[in-house]
């Protein structure tokens, strides 16, 4: 079985190169920076494609690990696309995006020949290295099964959900909640500093009581020492809550938690942070740490 990938930036590179320590024979990648592909494919000694037709003709298998909502849409229908030598090929789309897009990319892939799965990610860079991923997937259930045994390689837990853009749609609602999570926790470390605290105490009790939280675990040391590293960007963390935030609106539900978490994550958009890990909201928190922070609090 020959595998593609189609975007291999942190996630996409680390789960290539686990299909390969598997045993998979991986014959191209692409990516729109193209340094990025000739680098990985010089790594993991397969071809960086220069179009996506050649990556759906070299392939049988194809990933798609790309950015947002027109991204998506560029791969699957723009004039350089996947669908080009794609009869009988199949596409696992690991992105975070709307769920209609993945009810179109369905339809799409379909039309030409072929089958499509989402596969949407909820782990980060080192699960995605060391095949541990949480994987939840959303189409037709045989081709589920078609891309079962490859999707056991990136994963400790695989869920078939349903229907294409069903678990697009609990993807959006576990970043949704996880950003609501890392927004306040900011905001208790941040107002526990305020009040000179010890912050690793403050921590401590956090983890002991109905303050616990995963983003405690990943996210409250980074807090507390301004490591943002990026495993997950606040960019990103924007762009997914809006995702939750649209499916909301769509059916006349208003989340204020969610809208509020949103307009802090596009806060630290606009203010130059965005590429900083989502633990970077503590920016906007913590009095003194920068230019709009919580001076004027």
């Amino acid at each position: 079985m020959n595998i593609g990938f189609v975007g291999v930036g942190r996630m996409g590179a680390n789960m290539a190169r686990r299909l390969k320590d598997r045993g998979y024979h991986l014959t191209t990648v692409f990516d729109a920076n193209r340094a990025t592909a000739t680098s990985l494919a010089q790594e993991l000694g397969c071809a960086a494609s220069p179009t996506l037709g050649d990556v759906s003709a070299g392939a049988d298998v194809i990933f798609t690990i790309v950015t947002d909502d027109a991204a998506m849409r560029e791969i699957f229908g723009g004039a350089d696309n996947l669908l080009t030598n794609a009869q009988g090929k199949l596409f696992i789309n690991c992105a975070t995006v709307s769920p209609a897009v993945h009810v179109e990319i369905e339809g799409l892939a379909e039309r030409a020949g072929a089958a499509s799965l989402e596969a949407c990610m909820a782990s980060s860079i080192t699960q995605a290295r060391e095949g541990s991923l949480y994987l939840m997937c959303g189409g037709r259930e045989e081709n589920f099964r078609r891309a079962e045994p490859i999707l056991k390689e990136l994963s400790t837990s695989l869920r078939y959900i349903g229907k294409a853009g069903e678990a697009a749609k609990v993807k959006a609602l576990v970043n949704m909640v996880m950003n609501i999570n890392t927004a306040g926790l900011a905001e208790g470390l941040g107002l526990g500093e305020a009040l000179g605290l010890d912050l690793t105490m403050l921590r401590e009790v956090f983890s002991q009581t109905g303050a616990a939280s995963r983003v405690l675990q990943t996210d409250g040391e980074d807090m507390q020492n301004r490591d943002h590293a990026c495993f997950f960007s606040g960019a990103h963390a924007a762009k997914d809550s809006g995702i939750a935030l649209q499916l909301a609106r769509d059916i006349g539900l208003d989340l204020p938690l969610a809208r509020a978490t949103k307009e802090q994550f596009d806060r630290m958009v606009a203010e130059g942070l965005g590429e900083l890990d989502k633990s970077g909201v503590a920016e906007l928190t913590f009095k003194g740490r920068h230019k709009h922070s919580g001076d004027h609090v």
